[in-house]
């Protein structure tokens, strides 16, 4: 009999997004008549841009003759691609080198396959609440994790703790589910912290394009010292309606480098390099073509265009909220808005309140922590008639 790994014991028997979508189904099937309007899952909704479609267009048509066939590709990804990247972050003011580059099919399987480079007995520090993947990919490792809060006081935004350590700690700013974006000064107090612990920081920056405040880092690596204490996860699911497409990238510096038990000098450059040679075969040459076009000045162009439109979606929202006297956070430089339930409700029976009652769904707070219990995410992404309308109904409803 094979010795299973308990630890998948230890997890909530569904995860977030299933259970949500698991209660709209049943919802729905007893009210067909319902208009549903899905505002919970941070799945956008925009069309791919011009410029990039025509790239993949490119890359398909390749496949078609021997002189431009693309089998089996860099496990790191094209050059081509890795070089847009490093250019992309150089307008931004952040040097990085191509070979730190790793490109991948998201971010979310990167934060969870990451692990794999850390040993059981780090101590692991998450904010809560949290993105749902960083605290589940460790419980399925055994892992101890230690939770700051972030709650309203410290607007959802919780600095280190000098009396506490952690060997692995993860941010993810601007935040999902809260919206919350660190600025410098509050970054550098990480990084410092990092730097004081001998730690690494795991830093999700998926939801950097939509920063619109000039004076907010959109890299870890804007950060004095982040090259030598952080890895950075990317991914062109928001920035360029990746979703279904998937392509993300990891920035994983050559600076990191620490000391094994035996004294030996490791390198998680050379680690993270060897672990996906072993277990990732590449993001497909079409994909990685499309992902390149991104890049180009009309390509950005592009993208900005339906990321303006989400933001003008948070809004509207936003706006209706500061109608109705909700306090919220998050919605200018963040897709989403995380919002305090009203009636002192908590956020799974607000869930069902607001479906039933106006057939809106958003995402209850519970799920991404305790500090999420009485509050409630909305996101950017639908159709500008259905946030419209979501927001029209949330009106009359209170």
């Amino acid at each position: 009999m094979p010795k299973l790994n308990e630890n998948y014991l230890n997890l909530k028997q569904n995860y977030l997004f299933s259970e949500v979508g698991h209660r709209v189904t049943a919802y729905s099937q007893a009210n067909p008549d319902k208009k549903i309007i899905r505002l919970g899952i941070g799945d956008v909704t925009r069309p791919i841009g011009e410029n990039v479609i025509h790239a993949l267009h490119e890359g398909v048509d390749a496949q078609a003759s021997s002189e431009t066939f693309k089998g089996y590709g860099p496990e790191q990804g094209y050059d081509f691609l890795r070089n847009a990247i490093v250019d992309y972050y150089a307008e931004n003011g952040v040097d990085i080198e191509a070979d730190e580059v790793f490109v991948s099919d998201g971010a979310k399987s990167d934060t969870g396959n990451i692990t794999d480079l850390f040993a059981q007995d780090n101590v692991i520090l998450i904010p809560d609440p949290v993105y749902p993947v960083y605290v589940d990919t460790n419980v399925m490792n055994g892992r101890n994790i230690t939770y700051i809060n972030a709650n309203a006081e410290n607007n959802f935004l919780p600095m280190p703790d000098q009396n506490v350590h952690a060997d692995i700690i993860y941010i993810c700013s601007p935040n999902n589910p809260t919206g919350a974006a660190y600025n410098h000064a509050q970054l550098q107090e990480w990084v410092d912290y990092a730097l004081a612990n001998n730690a690494i920081i795991l830093y999700d920056s998926a939801y950097e394009c939509f920063i619109t405040d000039k004076s907010l880092p959109r890299s870890i690596f804007a950060i004095d010292g982040a090259r030598k204490c952080a890895i950075e996860f990317c991914s062109l699911s928001k920035t360029a309606g990746f979703t279904g497409t998937r392509c993300g990238y990891t920035i994983v510096p050559k600076d990191l480098k620490f000391a094994s038990e035996s004294g030996s000098e490791m390198s998680l450059n050379a680690m993270w390099n060897r672990r996906q040679t072993t277990k990732f075969n590449g993001v497909s040459y079409i994909v990685q073509k499309g992902a390149a076009a991104v890049f180009s000045e009309e390509g950005m162009r592009q993208c900005k265009e339906n990321i303006a439109y989400y933001q003008e979606n948070a809004r509207i929202i936003a706006a209706c909220l500061d109608k109705k006297g909700i306090r919220y956070f998050g919605g200018v430089n963040s897709p989403y808005i995380w919002f305090e339930c009203p009636k002192g409700m908590e956020s799974w029976e607000f869930f069902d309140y607001l479906l039933e009652q106006i057939q809106v769904v958003g995402t209850p707070g519970a799920g991404f922590g305790n500090n999420g219990k009485y509050f409630f995410r909305l996101t950017a992404f639908g159709s500008r008639e259905n946030t419209i309308e979501a927001m029209e109904r949330f009106d009359r409803l209170f």
